[in-house]
């Protein structure tokens, strides 16, 4: 086994992953290695999307995996509040947290993100939050800068660019195994047999890693919480409809108590004039959405998600979430498509009642199909529910036309015990961003490398 000794390992090259490495680096001339399973930002692509054609399950995936990880080739939202994106402030408390944030913003701007700011306090946001109550809905005032897909694959590789020669970086590199002697880290094993020794590392191997943080939590004997899993739909429809609210505040984030079961429902992920697109997670086909800087669309999309918590026996609402995602895929090959008004008829939706909608989708190799058959009835019931609340606040939301596409989860429910910052009960060993299920987004993933890299500098400072 070939061997090879750094100050400090960074399994993952995320926001999470580039940011610690970069404060490393700002702040001290520690060896660095970033291992990571993908490609570099100009090496990853997506054949089925080039070709518009089926998923080839590329292994790893270009669009969850590779420098950047998977929130590269998304349509790179920067939520700047403490109140959506994760529960750092948990750890490090909110007003630390929202200094964080203010950093990570600069950072970003540093590297070229956009001036524009949306969702600025004022009177018509606060009309869209009294509109939001009187439909038995809340909306988070969220400041949102908006990089795009295409800008922040550039910032990306700006910022790559930018690393110094303490930082080396190990693409197409997968980890295998953390390496713990009495207590303490001592390194990363990979897939191809070689051991990277480092002091300190840090496991940021973002959602797609989830997994694997959960299988070395259990072989080292660390503690998991376990988060809700969140299981949905991605909805598409006219930009007109939601024009009025995505042109304040670019990005609604809606939450929703249903009625008939009292399970959180949220909006996530707002895409004005975007796409909507297919992921590959480790095989299984979910669906996601875009908004592209330089191109549009005559359409908006956004998830609807249903938060839902398991307790004693059931510990993988992952299992669960995959399992749900898995019959979409059974029954339509991948990510299917279903008209409204299909649905709360009773029907599936063929091609032929697809081409008479009046939305055009954006995602043309999903398959027109039945999602009453996909989704257990608590979850539909609640989708529902979300969608007829929203109507209230942008009439046309609840239409015969409105495109329904599954399934959209999110996997991240695998959540380390972790130190304020964030440092696993192994000595040494951290974790940060949204593999570590204390994230959920590019702003908080950022910040808590920060925490980590901070930590690892103090200490290699004694």
């Amino acid at each position: 086994m070939s061997h090879a000794a750094y100050d400090v390992v960074i399994v993952g090259a995320g926001p999470a992953g580039i940011f610690a490495a970069l404060e490393i680096a700002r702040r001290s001339s520690l060896k660095v290695v970033i291992i990571e399973k993908g490609k570099d930002i100009k090496g990853r692509r997506c054949p089925a999307a080039e070709r518009k054609g089926e998923c080839v399950n590329c292994k790893p995936c270009g669009i969850v995996s590779g420098w950047g990880g998977a929130g590269a080739f998304s349509d790179g939202k920067l939520t700047l509040s403490a109140d959506v994106g994760g529960i750092l402030d948990t750890y490090i408390g909110r007003a630390a947290l929202e200094r964080l944030i203010d950093e990570v913003d600069r950072i970003y701007l540093d590297y070229g993100a956009p001036e524009n700011v949306y969702g600025e306090q004022d009177e018509r946001v606060a009309a869209l939050c009294d509109k939001a109550r009187l439909a038995d809905m809340a909306l988070i005032p969220a400041r949102i800068r908006h990089m795009g897909t295409g800008r922040s694959a550039q910032i990306l590789q700006d910022m790559y660019d930018a690393l110094p020669d303490t930082i080396h970086v190990e693409l197409k590199t997968s980890a295998e195994r953390v390496v713990v002697e009495d207590g303490r880290v001592k390194g990363i094993e990979t897939a191809d047999g070689r051991f990277f020794e480092g002091r300190y590392v840090i496991l940021a191997p973002g959602r797609d890693g989830n997994e694997w943080v959960g299988q070395q939590a259990y072989e080292l004997g660390l503690e998991l919480a376990v988060n809700p899993v969140d299981i949905g739909v991605r909805v598409e429809l006219p930009a007109v409809v939601m024009a009025h609210i995505t042109d304040v505040v670019y990005e609604s984030k809606f939450v929703y108590y249903s009625r008939t079961f009292d399970d959180k429902v949220r909006t996530f992920c707002m895409c004005p004039y975007g796409e909507v697109v297919t992921e590959n997670n480790q095989g299984l086909m979910t669906v996601n959405g875009h908004s592209y800087a330089e191109r549009t669309s005559d359409n908006t999309n956004f998830a609807i998600l249903v938060s839902k918590s398991f307790t004693v026996p059931f510990k993988d609402p992952v299992q669960y979430g995959k399992y749900v995602a898995g019959l979409a895929n059974l029954l339509g090959g991948g990510v299917i498509v279903q008209r409204l008004g299909d649905l709360t008829s009773g029907r599936r939706t063929t091609e032929d009642r697809l081409r008479k909608g009046t939305v055009t989708p954006t995602l043309t190799d999903a398959t027109a199909g039945d999602l009453s058959l996909v989704f257990p009835y608590r979850h539909l019931i609640s989708i529902m529910e979300m969608l007829q609340a929203l109507d209230k606040v942008a009439p046309g939301v609840y239409s015969r036309n409105t495109l329904l596409y599954g399934v959209e989860a999110k996997f991240y429910s695998n959540r380390l015990s972790l130190s304020n910052s964030l440092e696993t009960k192994v000595a040494n060993l951290f974790a940060a961003g949204d593999g570590a299920g204390v994230t959920r987004g590019l702003v908080q993933a950022s910040a808590s490398g920060l925490v980590a890299a901070r930590e690892i500098l103090r200490r290699a400072a004694q």
